[in-house]
């Protein structure tokens, strides 16, 4: 990479968020300032489409996102899903059956319409997102796996997050991509090959940016393919060991503005 990016990609949460979920004004100036000198902003996350609302209120004009860990790349400005690589219902089924074979115990739930609505299974804990009008318990196993889903999330109680994360991958070998982002042991499953660095890449296709333009940030494993994948990676300090073992350099911790304060010194400060 040359000394000036041609893309900036970030993930959201604990990376780009402090820890109350909120953008400072620090974050959101530097972003809007680097999109308008015509450098592009991608958001690269593991949330759904419904969820990005909490984080383009917080910014002058909402960015390009790859959501679902890489299945959905959605365009804000006409509400458009420009891509979706979704588990097929057949294929949703055989994940399951693996699944339940392995953690008999295990909770489950799917992102359907592109992200933009949740169905769960009724005891499946739900956590930040309990009060969405878009999400929904479903009765039969049917109606679960009955739409192509852009992510499937598994639960199994509390569980050591890295632990479950490989019990869950060695079940689905070559059949589905698991990983995770959360410290309580949520397990996001997508379809095969799709990752965080598969959606990035086809959307910097379509800009016609390569690889080692782009500079990443991110903080925990769902991030490793974009970031292993990103010509300049860059952890922020409080990002998971793997995570750290991997990035180019380090920033400070999303709580003290490190995707900011790591981007002023690229760009340029005000």
């Amino acid at each position: 990479m040359d000394s000036t990016p041609h893309l900036v990609a970030s993930d959201i949460d604990g990376t780009l968020l402090r820890d109350d979920r909120t953008l400072s004004a620090r974050t959101a100036d530097v972003l809007a300032r680097i999109s308008a000198q015509g450098t592009p902003v991608v958001l690269v996350t593991g949330r759904p489409i419904r969820w990005l609302r909490l984080v383009y209120d917080q910014l002058a004009e909402p960015l390009p996102a790859v959501c679902a860990n890489g299945a959905v790349v959605y365009d804000p400005s006409t509400d458009e899903v420009l891509r979706a690589d979704p588990l097929a219902p057949e294929l949703l089924a055989e994940v399951v059956r693996r699944l339940r074979a392995e953690v008999p115990e295990v909770s489950l739930a799917v992102e359907i319409v592109d992200g933009r609505q949740m169905r769960h299974e009724a005891h499946y804990p739900l956590r930040w997102d309990a009060d969405d009008e878009a999400i929904r318990a479903v009765q039969t196993a049917e109606e679960l796996l009955s739409a192509p889903a852009v992510k499937l999330l598994a639960r199994a109680g509390e569980q050591d997050p890295d632990r479950f994360t490989r019990l869950v991958a060695a079940a689905l070998t070559g059949l589905a991509e698991a990983t995770h982002s959360s410290h309580s042991g949520l397990v996001e499953i997508s379809a095969a090959g799709v990752t965080k660095a598969a959606g990035l890449a086809w959307y910097c296709h379509r800009l016609g940016v390569a690889a080692p333009d782009v500079l990443a940030f991110g903080d925990m494993p769902n991030d490793l393919p974009m970031l292993t994948w990103a010509g300049r990676a860059v952890a922020v300090a409080n990002a998971h060991p793997e995570v750290l073992a991997v990035a180019d350099e380090v920033a400070p911790a999303n709580s003290s503005d490190g995707v900011a304060a790591y981007l002023e010194k690229v760009f340029g400060a005000d």
